[in-house]
């Protein structure tokens, strides 16, 4: 089996676009995690589990997962020294039609969906504080736009805004860390209910969510110093250090008052915040978190166009998307419009963000497009840490998780089968019209 080439001339350009290096990847996948997830689940989960122990359980397992497929990812990273993500991974190594339809799933739901979902959360968020009859989402719209214009001018700015950004976002994190754990009350153990794998699995499944975004730096690989190197680092230390962070917080909200108290409050954070410091850290965690989704957004409207860009440079998807310079401009202001609308569609929104398990299905096909690129080339070229045991714990873990994604959420599987089919439908069209190009 032979990996296909990218497209003739495209070398140089790649040569000129690689900027990045080891921290501005870092950030893209710090930024790229920690969104609302991680200030939202732990309420939920409390009132499933009934036991915060069995919470952190839930994280540690969520955190291995997602190491585990930084790991993998790097190795692809390694191999595959572009950008474009699953659509890159899978046009290269099983078929270009699964490429196709990971990179239009991306389009309608993976990155438009995630994008206006964090803009819709950083509306509400700052509503309290918006005059009477401004509506949140002009906000989120306001969000997405000013992202759109940052990273339109060029590789630069974005990345410099970025990194800053997601430096102070880390900086109060960790500070939040440090003030609630000084201020824990003395934990009164209670008896939890009995433990049930179904429902524990189901809360697993939505931690798993939070972790979405590990994978961020392989859709930017292509404008990354020594990506081969640079890119598995960034998707490691990315991993690692949000799962350290996660941890450490979800540990201070769930210890931080009474389960009762906190159990089912889709804003635990807010709540344990001001169990443990009043009003006063309850503004503080809500500032955080709109510094969040705003980091979380300005990451995704950064790499998405990457993943359209690719998919242009390679025929499938209207040239004018392609690279102009050094940003793909067309293709950020083509996400950013996707954003927008879904943003101010309400029912539109909530039916592609339920799509977001589809998506761990393909992180699982490009693994296994990994495992048969190592097959065909060797180890030699193709290094797997932990080999075969990573891959194959991931493998296991993502499929199980999508399976039960699958029986619980039952009712999103028909928007699930309309942008699948929706995407063969395109790419059928789009290989007859290259066919009728003259050669």
């Amino acid at each position: 089996m032979s990996v296909a080439a990218a497209p003739s001339g495209s070398d140089g350009r790649q040569h000129e676009r690689r900027r990045l290096g080891v921290p501005s990847l870092v950030a893209i996948v710090v930024a790229n995690m920690i969104g609302a997830g991680v200030f939202t689940t732990s309420g939920f989960a409390l009132a499933d589990l009934g036991s915060p122990n069995r919470v952190m359980i839930a994280w540690v397992l969520g955190g291995i997962i997602a190491l585990l497929g930084a790991l993998c990812y790097g190795s692809l990273a390694g191999r595959l020294r572009e950008s474009g993500g699953e659509y890159l991974f899978l046009s290269r190594t099983l078929h270009p039609m699964l490429g196709f339809l990971a990179g239009w799933v991306s389009l309608w739901a993976g990155f438009t969906g995630a994008i206006a979902l964090a803009a819709q959360a950083c509306g509400s968020y700052l509503e309290p504080m918006l005059p009477v009859g401004i509506s949140p989402d002009v906000i989120g719209t306001a969000a997405i736009a000013g992202m759109g214009f940052v990273h339109s001018r060029g590789l630069g700015p974005g990345a410099l805004l970025q990194n800053l950004v997601v430096a102070a976002k880390l900086c109060a994190l960790v500070l939040l860390v440090a003030i609630g754990a000084s201020a824990l009350p003395a934990e009164v153990a209670a008896a939890p209910p009995r433990f049930e794998l179904g429902t524990f699995a189901v809360t697993l499944m939505w931690v798993s969510l939070s972790y979405s975004g590990w994978n961020a730096a392989v859709y930017i690989a292509g404008e990354a110093r020594e990506p081969g190197r640079s890119v598995p680092r960034a998707l490691r230390w990315g991993t690692l250090v949000t799962t350290l962070l996660y941890l450490a917080l979800n540990w201070v909200f769930v210890h931080a008052a009474a389960i009762d108290e906190l159990a089912g409050q889709p804003d635990v954070a807010a709540v344990a915040a001001r169990a443990l410091g009043g009003s006063a850290l309850e503004s503080f965690v809500r500032a955080i978190l709109v510094l969040a989704l705003v980091t979380s957004i300005s990451s995704m409207v950064m790499i998405a166009p990457r993943v359209y860009a690719r998919m242009a440079e390679d025929g499938l998807f209207p040239s004018c998307f392609a690279f102009r310079g050094a940003v793909p401009a067309q293709a950020i202001w083509l996400q950013v419009g996707l954003s927008t609308l879904v943003l101010w569609s309400s029912g539109l929104r909530s039916q592609l963000t339920n799509l977001g398990w589809i998506l761990g299905l393909f992180t699982a096909l490009s693994v296994i497009g990994l495992l048969r690129l190592r097959a065909a080339e060797g180890p030699d070229r193709i290094p797997i840490p932990g080999f075969p045991f990573v891959p194959l714990l991931f493998l296991a873990l993502v499929l199980a998780l999508s399976g039960l994604a699958l029986v619980a959420a039952g009712a999103a599987l028909w928007p699930a089968i309309a942008v699948l089919v929706t995407g063969l439908v395109a790419y059928r069209l789009q290989l007859r019209g290259a066919r009728r190009v003259p050669q």
